[in-house]
């Protein structure tokens, strides 16, 4: 029997499978380091399942050489892979398998901005009948910055479904750009007449920022902003003063630099501003996407066990 802990947000999202897994032993752990280390070492297991929260000390003692850090999502950059290098531990996570559901969140939260749900159901719940002009998708312009697989799914679901026109930024041109009107390596080219701006960046040091104050003043006044990428490619103080000054009109967030949220200057809360909506990193967060990744971490630690490593998804 392979013990396995795993954090309890992300045992809780897929109990079922974690539960019923053969040949594991799938125990809950707390979220935080001190308590996860604990958990690891009480068990004596030499596996564990981690979500987002980042780890940086007592984790990579508490996992024996030979052990494995199995990311339950894609970003890793809660991970110190360095330092789990230098211990021996492995490091994985679970591409593809969320894809769709980090996709159609981008395109609800692109239609929540669009026509001002959130607030509009905030209003009536709160007994105000109140009308807000709102704007169509369809024949509108998307850039997608980031043509990785979730970028080029938002892209399909946009043009097939609302029949947008699709502009691609990155710094590397995809071999699949079917869905894709016009790619650029230009960011101003990209955004230049784009109605709306959705981010499928990873988080890597040369993409720290990069939504900054000088890439927000390239989109158009009327432009709304989409991000279920990763918090830190985001200048949030940046953002706020972009809305703030109306230098875009909106902006539609899932991934946030500290969460859960706390703003990166006490004078510049996003959450005063009107013409934002805010969901806590729920984009992944599907029945379907939950269990795929509680299977893919187990097939990876299960490849590990194996000694099968060049099979497994590392990172």
């Amino acid at each position: 029997m392979i013990k396995v802990v795993v954090t309890d947000l992300e045992y809780n999202k897929a109990a079922s499978v974690f539960k019923n897994a053969g040949g594991f032993e799938c125990i809950p752990a707390p979220s935080d380091e001190v308590g996860l280390a604990a958990r690891v070492r009480e068990t004596g297991a030499r596996f564990a399942i981690i979500g987002v929260t980042r780890y940086c000390n007592e984790l990579y003692d508490a996992i024996p050489a030979g052990g494995v850090i199995a990311r339950f999502g894609v970003g890793h950059d809660g991970v110190d892979k360095v330092r789990a290098r230098s211990r021996g531990i492995l490091c994985c996570n679970t591409p593809g398998v969320l894809d769709d559901s980090v996709a159609e969140c981008a395109i609800g939260l692109m239609l929540a901005a669009a026509r001002h749900i959130a607030s509009c159901s905030a209003d009536n719940r709160g007994g105000v009948w109140k009308f807000r002009l709102g704007t169509e998708l369809s024949g509108k312009t998307l850039a997608i910055i980031g043509c990785g697989e979730i970028g080029r799914r938002v892209a399909r679901i946009a043009k097939c479904g609302f029949g947008m026109k699709i502009a691609g930024f990155d710094v590397k041109k995809p071999q699949d750009t079917s869905a894709i009107d016009a790619f650029t390596h230009d960011f101003a080219a990209a955004v230049k007449d784009a109605d709306f701006v959705s981010v499928h960046l990873p988080e890597i040091f040369s993409t720290r920022d990069f939504i900054n104050c000088d890439r927000l003043s390239l989109m158009k006044p009327s432009a709304i902003l989409i991000n279920t990428a990763r918090g830190g490619v985001l200048d949030e103080k940046a953002l706020y003063d972009a809305l703030a000054a109306g230098l875009i009109a909106g902006a539609a967030l899932d991934v946030f630099k500290t969460e859960p949220y706390v703003p990166q200057h006490p004078e510049k809360d996003l959450r005063s501003l009107a013409g934002i909506v805010m969901t806590p990193h729920i984009g992944s967060g599907t029945r379907e996407a939950c269990e795929r990744m509680a299977a893919a971490a187990l097939k990876n630690i299960a490849l590990a066990a194996e000694g099968r490593t060049a099979e497994m998804a590392l990172v």
